[in-house]
């Protein structure tokens, strides 16, 4: 093969690499400056606390599950294992 045609496709490649990788990096670093300036100007609004029912208890964690959950998921866990030995 000609010595000078491989050079060529070598400076192509190379130049098609960079073009795709400074591309990348503008895109990069346009999105991250547009989410700032999102953030910035028009931020997120607090959610509203959800109305609390008069006749529940306080849960004493936020997320954590009620209390027949967490029975009924021992109880499972108990069968579970007796029947398995």
């Amino acid at each position: 093969m000609d010595t000078g045609l491989m050079a060529r496709g070598f400076e192509l490649m190379l130049f098609g690499m960079t073009a795709v990788g400074l591309f990348l990096t503008l895109l990069v670093v346009a999105v991250t400056l547009s989410a700032r300036v999102m953030q910035r100007w028009f931020p997120e609004p607090e959610p509203a606390p959800a109305p609390r029912r008069s006749g529940q208890p306080s849960t004493p964690a936020a997320g954590a599950p009620a209390p027949e959950v967490v029975a009924a998921i021992a109880a499972a866990l108990h069968q579970h294992r007796s029947q398995r030995h």
